[in-house]
Formats: C-alpha cells, structure tokens, sequence
C-alpha cells in the first residue's frame, strides 16, 4: 500500500475519532459530571463544532482518496463550497449568544442559554455540510464525467 494513502487513512480515522469524542463530551457532560453550570454552555457549544468540523475535513479527506488523483469538477467545489458555508452557519448559529447576535438570558440564571432558534441554525448548517459531502461524492469519484453532466450538456439525461 502506498504511504500517502496510509497517512490519508490515518488521518480520516483521527479526524472521526477526534470529531466523536468531542461531539460525545458536548452532549453527556451533565451526565459524566463535567457541566459546571446549568444547560448548553459555551466551552461545550464549541466542542460539539470543532466536533462537527473534525467529522466533515474526515468525510472531505477520505472522499479526496477515492478521487483517484482526478482534476476536481464544479460539482465537487460547489460542494467543498456549501459544506464550508453551513460550518460558518452552525458556528454562527452555535455561537450566536457569544457574538451578541442571539443573547436571550434564562429567568432562572443570568446567562444566555441555547434556544430552539439556535438550534435550528445549527441544523440547517448540518443539513448543508451534509448536502456539500453529497455532492463532492458524487461528482466524478470513478467515472470520467460527473453524475451531473447532462445539466451542462442539455440533453435531458440521455447518453
């Protein structure tokens, strides 16, 4: 086996591993004893996202092996482009209260907690890193042409 293709395949399966326990940590603090304070606070917002981020270079390393050394199409940098874009979302979204673009405090406690509205931005970011991994992966992975072709060439989808 080639040293690059075992440094990629390394890599993607530390970058999964790093994304897992991270988003893993976020989400059971409360019941592994390490949330300090009441609800979503920060230190762990910003772990499920470097998580989130950790899990999509993965998906992107490991897609760019199957590639085979190939030129990359539009279609793949549309959809390296949408993934990039919906992480800026999900941080944005995820990180809102921090950048005084989302603050609502709890009546219970003086700080910003996490709402649904946050939660939703932070979704449709998720739903547009997974849509930018469809796309890459899609687009000319074995074949010489993209899955997408028949757009460019007007014919309808016929050979």
């Amino acid at each position: 086996m080639d040293n690059g293709i075992k440094i990629r395949r390394s890599t993607t399966i530390v970058l999964f591993i790093i994304g897992v326990i991270l988003i893993f940590f976020a989400l059971a603090a409360d019941e592994l004893g390490l949330d300090r304070t009441p609800g979503f606070g920060m230190i762990q917002m910003f772990l499920f996202l470097v998580g989130i981020t950790s899990l999509t270079l993965g998906a992107f390393v490991h897609l760019r092996g199957l590639q085979h050394k190939k030129e990359k199409s539009l279609q793949a940098s549309i959809g390296t482009r949408l993934a990039a874009t919906g992480l800026i979302f999900a941080y944005a979204a995820g990180l809102a209260d921090l950048l005084s673009i989302g603050t609502h405090p709890h009546p219970d406690f003086g700080r910003p907690f996490v709402g649904w509205l946050q939660l939703f931005g932070i979704s449709i970011g998720v739903a547009s890193i997974l849509l930018g991994i469809l796309l890459y992966y899609t687009s000319r992975r074995i074949r010489e042409s993209s899955s997408m072709e028949f757009i460019a060439n007007g014919n309808g989808g016929e050979k």
